[in-house]
């Protein structure tokens, strides 16, 4: 049996690679370790019900924060992902069959926790004929017979290699917010996100609001990669030309030396800039910071997705 601890097994796909120095995390970027009791009884309802967080096996800096305040994103289909891309903490291989019980675990949890906002999230499933659609969509509606008054966002994977239905079915099982993160700049896809394709996810993201136009629709980035303040420019222009609502732009951290390196460390000041742009260029909601990801505080910001909403529209 692998240990899942040790980089080279965890992620054998990059074994090959060669070492990337992982620097030091500047102040703004550290967290404290999680203690609190309420961390401990997040984890202990995660564990009673045998389910799979992204929190835990993407390495999330606020973890411990998230946790503390009973929020924790659910990571559906196994813990094990067909891609590799080199960014991703999740590990890499053959995935196990789907447990057809897994919905039911979820929305037991969620109201278990009584969360008001919940993320369901997943790993990539390019072994399942529809990338894990219909299962996205069981767990929607357990959630919704569960815990109805919870709204519901999905971040889902591409479905690159599925047919058109697999949006659809995601889709009509209603998510209050659909989530697609595009990741990082397009010229940067070959080395960081190699299994994907940048405009077949922007397409994607648009496909949504052709379904349902209102539908919340959600995309964000990593920055430190490489990427250029023009490159992420366009990004935002694609995105709102797509009628994206939400943006969100974190600092990438690098999980080991095997993943692929942080180039810098994007200031606060520089993230400041981004979100005014951002909101310049229509977006209803942003969140830029070293420390963003896309579930961090997402209850909150949904909320105040729907306001702004609300606001243009009685503007207009």
């Amino acid at each position: 049996m692998r240990d899942l601890s040790l980089p080279d097994q965890r992620h054998p796909e990059k074994a090959h690679r060669p070492d990337n120095a992982q620097p030091k995390k500047p102040d703004w970027i550290r967290v404290k370790a999680p203690t609190s009791a309420g961390y401990k009884a997040t984890r202990d309802i995660i564990r009673e019900q045998r389910l799979v967080t992204v929190c835990e096996e993407a390495g999330c800096p606020n973890v411990g924060e998230c946790w503390s305040q009973g929020h924790a994103t659910m990571m559906i289909m196994g813990e094990i992902c067909t891609r590799g891309c080199t960014f991703c903490n999740v590990a890499t291989g053959k995935p196990q069959t789907l447990d057809a019980f897994e919905p039911g675990r979820v929305a037991h949890a969620v109201a278990q926790l009584g969360l008001n906002h919940v993320v369901v999230t997943s790993v990539d499933r390019d072994d399942l004929a529809d990338g894990g659609a219909e299962h996205f969509a069981q767990t929607i509606r357990a959630i919704r017979h569960r815990a109805p008054a919870t709204t519901i966002e999905v971040l889902v994977p591409d479905f690159l290699r599925c047919d058109a239905t697999a949006l659809e079915t995601v889709v009509a099982a209603r998510p209050d917010v659909f989530n697609h993160n595009l990741e990082t700049v397009p010229g940067l896809y070959p080395e960081v996100r190699p299994g994907a394709r940048y405009f077949h996810s922007l397409r994607l993201l648009q496909r949504v609001k052709e379904l349902d136009p209102a539908m919340f629709t959600k995309s964000g980035i990593m920055v430190g990669l490489g990427e250029d303040r023009q490159s992420v420019g366009q990004v935002m222009d694609d995105m709102r030309a797509a009628d994206v609502d939400f943006l969100t732009i974190g600092q990438y951290l690098q999980p080991t030396p095997k993943h692929h390196a942080v180039a810098r460390f994007v200031t606060p000041d520089e993230f400041k800039a981004y979100e005014t742009a951002a909101f310049g260029k229509g977006f209803l909601m942003v969140s830029a910071t070293p420390l963003t990801r896309s579930s961090y505080h997402a209850g909150e910001d949904f909320a105040r997705l729907r306001s702004a909403r609300l606001d243009r529209l009685g503007r207009g």
